[in-house]
């Protein structure tokens, strides 16, 4: 198990806290056009809607991010020092089941946790592969199965859900509104204002909290990959990597500086405030992951063969 700080413990407790209030705030933003369009008929079955689309999702969407992928599952033997890697890795974090890992050829700079920790593992791209070195793919590697053990795959597919069903209602409002018009300009019906501001505001409103819970547990994620790795700077080395290569677009739309208020339309949060509270933060006193490896820490890691896609059919069978 990791060794976690005072001030490592005080951050995770923030984010914790922010996490719950993002999430009542969801929740009370769905509330309100499920009440206003049947009352507390309306809000219970909202909120059931959400609990029984947050439990479909985690059983689906993993398997589908796959095989749009063209993922393919990359054996032990295909690259036994990652697996090396994540065997610590998963046994620092709690996590008894048997780490996976899946390849997929994109050139793209990429990783991404797949399903929860009882099911679920870790998809990295080729373009990962090659650019970072096996210590910045320690601190990837373990940011993932930070989101893997908390459960974050669960957490964000329920504040996905929570969101498009506010649009959902949101739109049966604004319809509702219009069969209402010749009601309201005949004097007949008072227009409520209250409801026009609900109907304006909370989907945006709703996407915003889904980006700000989407920052918050990248917060978490790094912080917990540091307290597992024991190494800062190994992941921080590797986000000023990926934020090269990832923000050559803005640069080429906006110019050298994109503008700061994209800042609040990002799922993931500035690079440069991460990697601050990465260094901010005290290293446990464990030693780091990547000094197991020697000299081999600081090339790209080797893998002796790389899988081909397992396809569609295979994703959907497998359980």
């Amino acid at each position: 198990m990791p060794t976690w700080t005072p001030r490592l413990w005080r951050s995770r407790l923030k984010n914790g806290l922010q996490t719950l209030l993002i999430m009542g705030g969801l929740a009370l933003v769905l509330a309100v056009p499920g009440y206003l369009l049947a009352g507390g008929l309306g809000l219970l079955v909202s909120l059931g809607a959400v609990v029984a689309g947050a439990l479909a999702s985690t059983w689906v969407p993993a398997r589908v991010i796959l095989a749009d992928a063209g993922a393919g599952l990359l054996e032990r033997h295909q690259a036994p020092t990652l697996y090396r890697l994540l065997d610590t890795l998963y046994r620092r974090a709690g996590l008894r089941r048997p780490p996976q890992l899946f390849y997929t050829p994109s050139e793209d700079l990429n990783a991404f946790a797949v399903g929860t920790r009882h099911d679920g593992g870790i998809a990295v791209t080729e373009g990962l592969l090659r650019v970072l070195t096996l210590r910045e793919l320690a601190g990837v590697l373990a940011h993932e199965v930070s989101h893997l053990r908390h459960g974050d795959t669960q957490v964000m597919s329920m504040a996905a859900t929570m969101t498009r069903l506010t649009l959902f209602l949101t739109t049966v409002l604004q319809i509702s509104l219009l069969l209402m018009l010749p009601m309201i300009l005949a004097g007949e019906f008072r227009l409520p204002w209250g409801l026009l501001l609900v109907v304006a505001f909370a989907p945006s409103l709703s996407t915003l909290l889904q980006l700000a819970l989407s920052r918050n547990r990248e917060y978490t994620a790094d912080l917990d990959a540091m307290a597992l790795t024991g190494d800062p700077e190994g992941l921080a080395s590797a986000l000023g990597v990926l934020e090269r290569h990832h923000g050559r677009w803005l640069a080429t739309l906006f110019g050298r500086h994109p503008p700061a208020g994209l800042d609040w339309l990002r799922t993931h949060p500035p690079t440069q405030e991460r990697i601050r509270r990465l260094m901010a933060a005290r290293v446990p006193d464990h030693p780091p992951l990547h000094a197991h490896h020697g000299d081999h820490a600081h090339v790209p890691p080797v893998i002796i063969e790389r899988p081909g896609p397992k396809g569609k059919r295979y994703w959907i069978r497998r359980r």
